[in-house]
């Protein structure tokens, strides 16, 4: 059986003496779209957090490949690093680098190529996202869904084997938005990434999701696992019925 890129054990997410979730089990499917999705305050970004190692769990263990970053050596926790890319919710580009500065910089600090090879790699990337040409602009003479197609094309510089997105339609038209979920699933179908989408956007999680997790606020835990449609038109609780039917009049 193959080992999922992601497993999450017994995960208890806690700051201080509160507890944000608990009892969180699941695992994260090679070459999958998979949503964390919830409302507001649920812990969709703390859990994004604790998946690329940036907070620690309170209980409980993370698997990425079948390894346990936290339980790693400092040298074994880059190297998996390196696998992931991240993009997050504000895009969190340089403001004093070109766009091609910014797909640069991990190409810069983790691979060993030359400037001629990194400039060709950088022009891949850009065109990728559909950012051919703008190379030597600068993120304010941007717009905001340029930006966060920039990021991407950082964020997949290194040719991450897993990608993780942070309310990525956040503060976009929806026609960018749409555009960046074409993105997502293209990167999926092209080049067989894992991704991983903290969203509330019902539109965006009806069009990208093969699967997705539902972060209860009120329970403290997970309480629905499953393709989008399935657990709108199955849903396992009030609370999932209502999320999933907002506004999903069309949506499939």
């Amino acid at each position: 059986m193959t080992t999922p890129a992601i497993e999450v054990r017994n995960l208890i997410m806690q700051y201080g003496e509160l507890v944000i979730m608990r009892d969180l089990n699941f695992s994260i499917q090679r070459g999958e779209v998979f949503v964390i999705m919830g409302g507001s305050g649920s812990g969709k970004s703390t859990l994004l957090k604790h998946l690329i190692g940036l907070k620690a769990p309170a209980e409980g263990t993370i698997l990425f490949d079948g390894e346990d970053i936290l339980a790693s050596d400092e040298l074994q926790r880059k190297a998996v690093l390196r696998r992931m890319g991240v993009l997050y919710q504000n895009g969190a580009l340089w403001s004093g680098l070109t766009l091609a500065e910014n797909v640069a910089l991990p190409l810069q600090e983790f691979t060993t190529l030359d400037a001629r090879a990194i400039e060709e790699v950088v022009a891949l990337k850009l065109a990728l996202v559909g950012l051919r040409g703008f190379g030597e602009f600068y993120p304010a003479a941007i717009s905001g869904g340029m930006r966060k197609r920039a990021a991407l094309a950082r964020a997949i510089a290194l040719d991450p084997e897993v990608l993780f997105f942070d309310e990525p339609s956040s503060g976009l038209d929806p026609i960018s938005a749409s555009r960046l979920d074409d993105l997502i699933v293209e990167l999926k179908a092209s080049f067989g990434t894992t991704i991983v989408v903290v969203t509330h956007d019902l539109e965006s999680i009806f069009r990208i999701a093969d699967r997705a997790l539902f972060l209860d606020i009120t329970e403290k835990t997970m309480t629905a696992l499953g393709h989008p449609a399935e657990l709108r038109d199955h849903p396992p609780s009030d609370e999932v019925h209502r999320f999933l039917t907002r506004s999903s009049e069309g949506l499939s």
